[in-house]
């Protein structure tokens, strides 16, 4: 019996095939060899697929007379799609490794301070990176004074091994005796390339008030903090916040 030696289809088949397959399957066909290749590639196999998923790309290509193949532009805008839809990386801290520290104090002294372990605050259903503290000294002052306090808010890794600092305001907060009174903070960009720029994140620091004993008098006893998106004006997940954080309080990170 004579031997029939087989011959790879002509291209005009491939190319008949190719028009019914998809992406994936172009994308693996084109591997089996150099002739494949080469009939997986062509441009009128790719350019209704990449102006169908990505037309943005394929205006651009058009706007700019570049001669990118659509297969590449494709590429391109499948990986940025898996860029976008990655969940991000566990945060390396974790919130038990924090100690989060409030001073308060008037032009004249020291009125409260607030020291709390990460692990003992009390996380809500949500997530969200938002703590109340209960000042556990509480100390009179002058309610004519309220408007001159200054505010510092430290975020500590345990072990001092690194330490942030949220928050340092003087006078700038708002006000309603008998209620609260609230500061914020724009917080600088993370990352060793920020350049200074601006991270879209406010340190938000809330005094709970109550009248004191004497005419006249406030007393602070309690402390809320959080971390909001000026974007959306939510507070943020608290994973969010330990991957920002982490940059600031992991050295090596960077």
């Amino acid at each position: 019996m004579p031997i029939i030696k087989s011959s790879p289809p002509p291209w005009q088949v491939l190319d008949l095939v190719a028009q019914h397959l998809d992406p994936e399957s172009l994308a693996a066909a084109s591997c089996v060899s150099k002739s494949w290749s080469i009939s997986m590639s062509s441009d009128h196999l790719w350019q209704p697929l990449c102006s169908a998923a990505y037309p943005s790309l394929s205006a651009l290509r058009a706007r700019a007379g570049e001669s990118v193949p659509y297969r590449r532009l494709y590429s391109l805008g499948r990986v940025a799609d898996n860029r976008r839809l990655r969940s991000p990386p566990k945060p390396r801290l974790s919130l038990g490794d924090l100690l989060f520290s409030v001073d308060i104090h008037s032009r004249r002294e020291r009125i409260a301070t607030v020291v709390k372990p990460g692990r003992e605050l009390q996380v809500d259903r949500n997530e969200i990176f938002r703590f109340d503290m209960e000042v556990e000294t509480e100390a009179e002052v002058e309610a004519a004074t309220l408007e001159k306090l200054r505010i510092t808010w430290n975020v500590v890794v345990e072990g001092y091994k690194g330490v942030f600092g949220m928050m340092e305001c003087e006078g700038k907060g708002n006000f309603v005796f008998g209620l609260e009174g609230w500061f914020s903070k724009e917080l600088p960009a993370a990352g060793c390339c920020s350049g200074g720029g601006v991270s879209g994140l406010v340190a938000d620091l809330r005094l709970g008030f109550r009248h004191g004993g004497g005419e006249g008098k406030a007393v602070v006893e309690r402390v809320s903090v959080g971390v909001l998106n000026i974007v959306s004006w939510r507070y943020v997940w608290v994973e969010d916040a330990l991957r920002y954080l982490q940059h600031f309080l992991l050295p090596s990170f960077d």
